[in-house]
Order: C-alpha cells, then structure tokens, then sequence
C-alpha cells in the first residue's frame, strides 16, 4: 500500500507559509518574475473563486480581484517547504520519495488499513499546522495515490483549527482495488500526462477521460504508438507497484532565511522560528534524536552578527520547549541594527535512558525552571542569577554564580569534629564603623546600631591574597572585641575602613 502527499501550487504555498497567518485566506498568485510580461503560474482557492486563473497577466488578474497578493517564486522557501513536507512524510514511514516538488509518496507496507488511515489524516493536520494545504491519497500503487491526492475535492487549510483529535478527512482518498476502474474511469486524459502529439491524435478520436484510453485495446495501442503508447495506458489504467527512490534521514538539523527587508520588529522573526522549530522537532523525532543545544545566529544590517548557545537542561523534542527558549532570549534583546538573515541550528544527540536513584531529587520541570530563570537573569542581569559556588581561594564569602543543577544533590555529611568556638552571625552588608583606638588597642566603636566600650579584645588576625592581581588583590585584618554590655562582635578592617562583620551568640 502505498501513500502520497500531495501540495497543490507548491510553489505559491511555499512562499506564502513564511508570511503572517492574517494572509492565510487572502486571494494571492504566483507570478513568474523572470519574464517581461508576467504571467499567473499559481493561485489558491480565494483568488479562484474571485476569477483569477492560470496564464493571466497581472493587470487582468488584478482587475478581476483588487485584493489579489502577487508573489514570485522563492528558492529558499520551495526548500524549507520541501524539507517541511519530508518531515511529516516521515512520520508515516522510514521510505518516502521525493517525487516531485510538492509531491511525496510514502511506502506504507506492514500497516493495517485503520493504522494507515489515521497517520494520514494525522499527517494532513500536521502540514496544515506547519502553513500547507494538503491532500492525500492511498492505494495500492503509487500513481493510483497519486491521482486520489490530486482528484481530493477538499483540502485541510491551515486555518482549519480544533483542540479535538480530527476525524479522517475527505481530502484523504482511500481506493481500493475494486473501486479503481470506478475511480479513474471519469478522470480526464490530462491525468495521465499525454504527449502533446498522443494527446492531439487521442482527442480526434473522442477519447477524453481514461476510462475511454482503457477501453481501446492495449495491444493495438502499442503497434500504433509503440512504447509511449503503452506507457499511456499504463498510467492510465493506474500503474503498477514500484520500488520508490527513498530520500534519507537528516543528518544535520538547521534552518536559515535571508529576507528581502530588514525585519526590525520581533513578531515577524518569532513566526518564522515557530515554523522552523516545528519542522526541526518532526525532523528529530523522526531520525529517533533529542536536541541538546539550540544556536541561533541573527545577521544584522550593519554587516555584524548577534549569535547565541541555548544549552537546554534536559535535551527534549518538544517544540513548545524549544520555541520558548528562544522567546525569552528575543524577547530581551536589542540589536544595534534591523536583522537581515538568520539561522537557527539544532545539536541532536540519542535520548539518555536511565533509571533514577531511589532517593534522587530532581526538578519535576526543569525546562520551566530555566526559562523562569532566563526572566530573572534578563530584569536583574546575567550576573546576579544563579547558585553560589565557593570560588578556589581564602578570601571570605568569595562566590560566583553559576547555572543550577537538574539533580539536587544530597546534603553533605555533619563534619568529624564539630565546631568549638560560636557560631558568627554575618552582617550583610558589614556595619559601617568608627573605632577609637588607645595604644593601638581599640577602646571605644560607634555604628548605626549600637555603640559602647571595649572592654577586652583579641589580637589582630592579617590574612590576604591575589596580590599578583592588582584588580583582585585584597588584605584584611580581623579581631573580636566584646563590649561592656555583654555583647561580642568581630572588628574588621579593610579598604582603609573599619567594620562591624557579625555577632557572636
């Protein structure tokens, strides 16, 4: 059994799927641009019911419809529309072909008829989801599928929109062996692609559908045509089952698109990553990989270029994950100039299968936690969000902030030998203090919070570092001192100050 996609207007598809959906039901047509006198080479169903048709120039099809949007062809986008179709053409089975532009067949052996069934019409909603109309065909040849896509009297239209699972479409054709001479007997001689000269010849002899082309005798039709002749009747009598030429996996997972006009604005530039995205985690998920990194790349007007390294905590496929990671970043981000080209690229790795430990704490979401802490790095800075980590010197409450941990690590074991002396109790920041000093021993301290006598202190403690870093270097001199009214504090100086650093209990 075999399946085929088919895009109707390809090319018009393609381009129109890059811009806003708010154009999605507006009449449009694809004009040939290479020429002097532009021609109509596509249109969709709007600007068809307003009169548009093939072969028009564009002041006739603008006359017809004033509304009417005129587009040229666009390599890039046919590419990403192409490299869309393939994705979900994947989901189907491992062996698709690339038949032609807009034109997947898929080999769908080993699955039941209800299983076949449902990935198809699971596959029109997916291309519709991703901006293209599509039809479908099954049947148990290639060509057969072909012409059910292409005979579909209705197709799903990317507005078409439900939060329900949608039943099988009628733009899915389901012919099976006893309907095929039913089926194809009313399709017009067209179908089956004629030469210009057979179909001269066929059309003075009144044959116009196939059904009339499988009436004559096969035989005669080769002494008369020879070999073209018996290729005709074979397409028209549906063809036979063919090996398809399979198109392989993606081996590398990006996307990029270079825009006519400087996009200065976020909301056009997040609409084309969220198609990207969506055809990249298809892309994924079909090749059985998870992404690991995201890096994005924005070329700026000013010929520079804006780059950034996603490393996601937890590689997923998940479009919706993905796409939110590089919301959060567009969403703080302010260019020196407008944005001329960008790409995006996917690191792919296997899915990490293991078995957590009986008492791992983990995040329950933590894709939600990074980009909760994504917003909080953007309003308050970089460097000021993160999980304190002790840095490798001896210079008190030095810190830096790096990325929190997925897995919450055990608590650490209770020391050997517990502390003797009391614990301090830090002032954050230290207390701002004066210190009157008699014979170099401190004898009177005034802060914002207390003052009194220094009845007994301890001797001073000199510790510093990173002297070979004049940015870095430090000194410190500390001792504890107790006051007449009971209480004991740790005296310190440093940057030619002295402070309160903490209390005693």
């Amino acid at each position: 059994m075999f399946a085929v996609l088919h895009l109707a207007g390809f090319a018009l598809q393609a381009v129109l799927r890059t811009e806003p959906s708010s154009r999605a039901e507006q009449p449009a047509a694809l004009f040939d641009g290479t020429k002097k006198k532009s021609l109509v080479l596509a249109v969709n169903a709007p600007a068809r019911a307003a009169g548009v048709e093939l072969g028009m120039t564009a002041p006739q099809a603008v006359a017809r419809c004033p509304a009417l949007l005129i587009r040229t062809p666009a390599a890039a986008a046919e590419t990403e529309a192409r490299a869309a179709l393939h994705a979900v053409a994947f989901t189907l089975s491992p062996t698709i072909e690339d038949t032609a532009p807009g034109i997947s067949t898929i080999d769908l052996k080993g699955l039941d008829a209800p299983q076949q069934h449902l990935l198809a019409a699971n596959a029109l909603t997916a291309l519709a989801d991703l901006g293209l109309t599509a039809t479908a065909g099954l049947a148990r040849t290639p060509l057969l599928a072909l012409y059910a896509a292409r005979s579909a009297p209705k197709s799903l239209s990317p507005s078409e929109k439900s939060s329900s699972v949608r039943p099988l479409p009628s733009a899915l054709h389901a012919v099976l062996p006893a309907d095929e001479s039913a089926f194809l007997a009313p399709l017009p001689l067209a179908t089956a692609d004629p030469t210009p000269e057979l179909a001269a010849v066929l059309h003075d002899w009144g044959v116009r559908t196939l059904g009339d082309l499988t009436a004559l005798p096969r035989d005669d039709m080769v002494r008369r045509f020879s070999t073209a002749g018996l290729a005709l009747w074979q397409r028209a009598a549906g063809g036979a089952p063919r090996p398809l030429h399979p198109v392989a996996l993606p081996q590398t997972f990006a996307a990029a698109r270079e825009f006519e006009e400087p996009v200065a604005t976020l909301e056009p530039l997040l609409f084309l990553l969220r198609r990207f995205v969506d055809r990249l985690t298809l892309e994924l998920r079909a090749s059985q990989h998870v992404a690991v990194e995201l890096h994005l790349a924005l070329s700026l007007e000013d010929d520079t270029t804006c780059a950034r390294d996603f490393r996601l905590p937890a590689p997923t496929a998940d479009a919706e994950i993905l796409f939110r990671a590089l919301h959060t970043h567009l969403e703080s981000l302010s260019t020196a100039s407008a944005i001329v080209a960008l790409r995006l690229t996917l690191t792919p790795a296997r899915p990490l299968v293991r078995q957590h430990g009986l008492f791992e704490t983990g995040l329950r979401d933590p894709h939600g936690f990074a980009e909760t802490l994504a917003r909080v790095s953007a309003l308050v800075g970089p460097d000021r969000a993160g999980t304190p980590q002790r840095e490798d010197t001896h210079r008190p409450d030095a810190f830096r902030l790096s990325a929190p941990s997925a897995l919450v690590p055990a608590p650490a074991a209770p020391p050997v030998h517990p502390p003797l002396a009391p614990p301090l109790r830090r002032f954050r920041p230290p207390l701002p203090a004066r210190v009157e000093f008699t014979a170099d021993r401190p004898t009177y301290v005034w802060t914002e919070q207390f003052q009194g006598e220094i009845t007994a202190c301890s001797a001073a403690w000199t510790s510093s570092g990173e002297w070979w870093q004049r940015d870095r270097a430090w000194v410190r001199r500390e001792r504890d001192i107790a006051l007449h009214d009971g209480g004991l504090y740790r005296l310190l100086w440093c940057q030619e100050r002295h402070f309160i650093e903490g209390e005693y209990d």
